[in-house]
């Protein structure tokens, strides 16, 4: 009888082995490859019927022997290439794995052959950029990454996951708190390989999108001292200042989501009414200025430098104390000070603080979610002290403007939400 699970898998092994031929064909001539898309489809079927014979005849030694005689097929080529001086060994490499992701398929694991040649065909079509990111990182920024890993895998789980302290303020957990460091740190490396990625010069809009990934204050610094030597260009100045912003509220709530999803919905309600005023002031100001010219961004330090890490450790540390203490002698009125001199230097520790509060008591979302608002105006109205104080008086009465918008979206958000 006609097995059409049987058929699909072998389709299926077929098709994923033909995706990888179709690639490996694009760099057939220039390299003179050994195979291309028929030859890769084959080897993706011999996987298959190796894998299938394997199970319906309980010989093991099948796919072995089928997988010995693949890779010294793979070996031949590549000593045959390498004789000419070609030395690269992806396509060899490539071959292996069709092989793998047909057996896959025979095995009934197309799901995970899926995947394998899914990210394998994304490995070779960004071989340009892989490349260019290698270029642009530093010595500096493999060590300082692969000590973090390190130190992350091994440390953290050693730490112990309970608490310490006098009550009520027996807040402090090792494992916690480390573990927000790493999730911080892992989401302000993305803002940081993106600088080295795409390089740091770039328009006002995007500048300021990168901007807000790295530092919001650094570039609200930049542009407002730059402001002083280029007044007529305090338009375009604001447009990323204001671009920054609004993706520090999308930020904030990220970082929330990834600990509380509970407090991050409201929160991206609250946010979100300033997020969409900024948007719309950002669209205001970029068809006012419709500058050609650039700005320049700092990837800044590397996120996974151990130091770095420590001080958010403690800065971490130090807020979610203060916090709990607040709000045990303090209450309501306790956590919203907090919230606003934590946000005077920065938004990510009480954010998390009140993550993790909100998380151990339910009851205290709404508070955790206006606390962390307040946090964000505070941390708002410094930088716009900050760019009012060191702007041009163009800049200034845009910037100061801006922030008025914000601060009555913030409070409407709050209300509503």
């Amino acid at each position: 009888m006609f097995d059409l699970d049987l058929a699909l898998r072998f389709g299926a092994a077929l098709g994923l082995g033909l995706l990888l031929g179709l690639e490996r064909e694009r760099k057939r001539e220039a390299e003179l490859l050994f195979g291309g898309v028929r030859t890769f489809a084959l080897i993706a079927l011999l996987g298959a019927l190796g894998a299938f014979l394997e199970r319906e005849m309980h010989q093991s030694w099948l796919i072995i022997a089928a997988f010995v005689a693949m890779s010294a097929l793979v070996i031949v080529s590549y000593a045959t290439t390498a004789a000419r001086g070609e030395l690269g060994i992806t396509t060899e490499v490539t071959a292996l794995l069709a092989f793998i992701v047909g057996a896959l398929c025979g095995w009934e694991q197309v799901a995970v052959a899926s995947v394998a040649t899914v990210v394998c065909l994304l490995l070779l079509t960004l071989k340009d950029f892989l490349h260019r990111l290698a270029r642009r990182v530093e010595p500096t920024d493999v060590e300082a990454t692969l000590t973090f890993a390190v130190i992350s895998v091994i440390i953290l789980p050693l730490l112990p996951n309970q608490n310490f302290g006098p009550p009520p303020i027996d807040v402090i957990n090792p494992y916690k708190i480390w573990l927000m460091v790493v999730l911080i740190a892992g989401l302000n490396f993305l803002g940081y390989l993106l600088v080295k990625v795409l390089g740091n010069e770039h328009g006002f809009v995007l500048t300021g999108v990168l901007g807000g990934l790295v530092s919001s204050t650094a570039v609200t610094l930049s542009f407002s001292q730059r402001s002083r030597r280029e007044p007529t260009m305090s338009t375009a100045f604001v447009l990323a200042i204001v671009v920054a912003w609004t993706i520090m509220f999308i930020r904030v709530v990220v970082i929330v989501g990834l600990v509380n999803r509970a407090l991050a919905g409201g929160l991206a309600q609250a946010l979100g009414w300033m997020a969409t005023a900024n948007l719309i002031i950002s669209l205001v100001l970029w068809r006012r200025s419709r500058s050609r010219e650039t700005g320049v961004v700092s990837a800044g330090a590397n996120p996974f430098e151990l130091s770095e890490a420590i001080k958010f450790g403690l800065l971490f540390g130090i807020v979610i104390v203060v916090a709990k203490a607040a709000e045990a002698y303090l209450g309501e009125a306790g956590l919203y000070l907090a919230g606003a001199v934590a946000g005077l230097t920065d938004v990510d520790a009480i954010s998390l603080s009140m993550a993790n509060l909100a998380a151990t008591n339910p009851a205290s979302v709404k508070v955790a979610e206006h606390t962390i608002v307040i946090a964000v105006v505070s941390n708002t109205l410094v930088k716009t002290g900050m760019a009012a104080f060191m702007g041009a008086p163009a800049l200034r009465r845009t910037i100061v403007m801006a922030a008025l918008i914000l601060l009555i979206a913030a409070v409407g958000g709050s209300l509503i939400a």
